[in-house]
């Protein structure tokens, strides 16, 4: 696929690495150091994504009118620049919730804008026939640095303190930073875009979407399943390594190692689409992903808990691991290039919106009853999101039953 997507690759596997690395260090410091409970670890989430989504809202059309070259090396380096502002704090005894409030809003707010610019930017880079390889040669990288990073990440925390990883994090997004700015193609001149940003302007990525009979179920189905299972994140943290007593390397070792069903599921998605057509396989998986989550309501202490955990996340992971490059093709393959980035601002905005208000309602729903309660109702309401693939007119989904004998090639 060319030199010039190796560096965009190169790129988004150091950022994803140190991300992973990173994973779970705003709840785990908001918990161990400021000493906070669900409700707070909870909002702590909620309010950063609805706050940056909110910021967020002019990129579309501002982006779609730039360069995207230029736009995804700025956010890396303001991603860092937020990031490393945490350790220094920390260092001199003056970090407050409020600063990690403030860094989740600009990370949020970032992370939208370098997404939509770097989805049009790949699509520029590579035919469509090489769409689906690139997006699964993606999807297998962010879960080999997810199955590596947590594990690593909670060593490291564990021999350094809670907010080491933050370092390594920032450190990947200023590598990504550096690759970008390695790839030599030349980029095309940007549409032209009205001097004068209307409100009319903000709202067509979502008008595309709606009107679009294969994006619009994908849209609601992922923005739902997303924020459902994002929800339960803090309040599995809060079970987990509060009320469970985990040590931060079996936490680590619980979502990292699962992430290699995600690298399996990205290298089968091609041979399965391939053996049983990009549709079916994308609703089955679609079906078996909201499969899973409800397993884990019954995790428990010790090596018993940590085992359940990696079965359950395995099995899921692997299923969005098919999932996602199938989604993502399909999204890239039905937008036009001069619409891509007003598209992808929109989708990612209604995703955070919608993980900030279920995560915010997750945590309060925790502090009335209790976090196994909350992530029960998650995983019950989970079940029902495969009726929001179907298309009006089109043919049934497979059942639960179904998708599991679907699910497996013949011999």
């Amino acid at each position: 696929m060319g030199r010039s997507f190796g560096w965009l690759w190169t790129a988004f596997a150091a950022s994803t690495l140190g991300t992973w690395l990173g994973f779970g260090a705003f709840p785990l410091i908001a918990i161990q150091v400021l000493g906070t409970g669900p409700a707070a670890v909870s909002a702590l989430a909620a309010a950063g994504l609805a706050a940056g989504a909110v910021l967020a809202l002019p990129l579309g059309p501002w982006v779609e009118g730039r360069r995207k070259k230029p736009i995804m090396v700025a956010t890396d380096v303001l991603r860092a620049a937020a990031l490393l502002s945490i350790p220094i704090t920390y260092a001199l005894g003056l970090l407050t919730y409020a600063q990690l409030l403030a860094v989740s809003v600009i990370a949020a707010a970032a992370n939208i804008g370098f997404t939509s610019a770097s989805g049009a930017y790949l699509k520029s880079l590579v035919r469509p026939d090489q769409l689906l390889p690139a997006n699964g040669r993606i999807e297998s990288t962010m879960w080999t640095a997810t199955a590596i990073g947590p594990p690593l990440g909670g060593a490291a925390i564990g021999l350094l303190g809670p907010v080491a990883t933050l370092l390594a994090n920032a450190s990947g997004f200023l590598l990504s930073a550096a690759a970008i700015g390695m790839i030599r193609k030349p980029e095309a001149a940007p549409p032209p875009s009205p001097t004068r940003l209307r409100a009319a302007d903000l709202a067509q990525g979502w008008r595309f979407i709606l009107a679009d009979r294969e994006l619009r179920p994908l849209f609601l189905n992922t923005v739902a399943v997303n924020a459902l299972i994002l929800a339960t994140e803090p309040l599995l943290a809060v079970l987990l390594l509060g009320e469970l007593h985990w040590a931060p390397w079996q936490y680590g070792l619980a979502f990292g190692l699962p992430c290699l069903g995600g690298l399996l599921g990205a290298q089968l998605a091609p041979r399965l689409t391939s053996r049983y057509g990009h549709r079916r396989v994308l609703l089955t998986t679609g079906v078996l992903r909201a499969v899973w989550p409800l397993g884990l309501i019954f995790v428990t202490p010790g090596l018993q808990g940590v085992l359940l955990v990696i079965t359950v996340e395995f099995a899921l992971i692997t299923c969005i691991g098919i999932f996602n490059p199938l989604y993502a093709t399909t999204r890239l393959n039905r937008v036009p290039p001069g619409r891509v980035g007003r598209v992808l601002v929109s989708w990612s905005i209604s995703s955070s919106i919608t993980i900030a208000a279920l995560t915010a309602v997750w945590g309060l729903l925790a502090a009335v009853t209790s976090p196994r309660f909350a992530i029960g109702a998650a995983g019950v309401l989970l079940l029902a999101t495969p009726l929001l693939l179907r298309r009006p007119g089109s043919e049934p989904l497979p059942t639960a039953v179904d998708a599991r004998s679907e699910a497996q090639p013949t011999v």
